[in-house]
């Protein structure tokens, strides 16, 4: 797979709109226009036989970002603007997705999409495995589940890191119910969080820790879970804790079938990228690829 170097930006109320609604339209309703500031515009695009938009840019009344806050508005593509979410700016693909990062995140989407998502109900979950902490796992995982989400696919993002999870703090979820509760007979899928911000985006949360992760997912609950999720959602991403730190990443990754390996620039050793990739293949796990990854 090719590589990509994703570096966080920051940057997003919600964007999704209907195509029939003009820009001008979209940006007095967003309060990035007044109703006198649209008349100066369409004077200046008839006079010069301008877009509405660059006559727009041409007054010095909107940025190009509010053009393209209004044309996402107009294609149903969602994403957040900067101070009226709880889901957190680390999110690149929500907050920024005309940056060169999320471009990069569109590209591995795309492969994956190649080399393992398919129809077939027995390919719609794959894990996202790293060596150690803070290699960028879930910010990968959580991003590529943002770019799945707006490409149109029922995407659900589950953390089975319970033991240091963290997509609820980048969504901005309630973590009291999750995974854990599922697993141990205490819930159900009604713990699955709805991003009603992002279009056809799900979490389910790790939930409470508990004492005996590695048990929880190898009952057969997990594997059965997995097998009915993926009879709902056409993308399903699983961030993992550490493989280096415990085997519940193997597990995992043998649940849902394939796993993509991120590798940290300058941090992650080949050697435990092998280590990493032997024991999933030992463990009947596709490797679909490998990111490398840089923020």
């Amino acid at each position: 797979m090719a590589q990509n170097n994703i570096i966080p930006a920051a940057a997003g109320s919600v964007v999704s709109g209907r195509g029939e609604r003009s820009i001008g339209a979209i940006l007095i309703d967003a309060g990035k226009l007044t109703p006198e500031d649209a008349e100066r515009i369409l004077r200046l695009q008839r006079e010069q036989g301008l877009r509405f938009g660059n006559a727009a840019t041409q007054l010095g009344l909107i940025t190009q970002a509010d053009i393209d806050f209004a044309i996402s508005r107009q294609f149903d593509y969602p994403y957040l603007v900067h101070g009226h979410s709880k889901v957190s700016e680390d999110l690149v693909a929500a907050y920024t997705p005309f940056s060169p990062q999320v471009e990069a995140l569109r590209a591995l989407r795309s492969q994956l999409m190649v080399r393992w998502f398919d129809t077939d109900p027995a390919r719609r979950a794959l894990a996202v495995v790293s060596a150690a902490r803070n290699e960028g796992r879930s910010f990968i995982a959580a991003n590529l589940a943002v770019v799945f989400s707006q490409l149109g696919e029922h995407t659900l993002l589950i953390d089975t890191d319970m033991r240091n999870p963290c997509q609820h703090e980048l969504f901005g979820l309630d973590n009291r119910g999750g995974l854990s509760a599922i697993l141990s007979g205490r819930g159900g899928p009604e713990m699955i969080q709805r991003i009603p911000s992002l279009l056809d985006l799900s979490v389910l949360p790790a939930g409470a820790l508990p004492p005996n992760p590695l048990e929880l997912l190898a009952r057969p609950l997990f594997p059965q879970l997995l097998g009915e999720l993926a009879t709902e959602f056409d993308v399903i991403l699983l961030d993992t804790p550490a493989a280096a730190e415990c085997s519940d990443a193997q597990t995992i990754a043998v649940c849902a079938g394939a796993a993509l390996v991120v590798i940290h620039k300058n941090t992650t050793r080949i050697s435990q990228v092998r280590r990493i990739t032997d024991s999933l293949s030992q463990g009947s796990a596709t490797v679909v690829g490998a990111v490398l990854n840089e923020f």
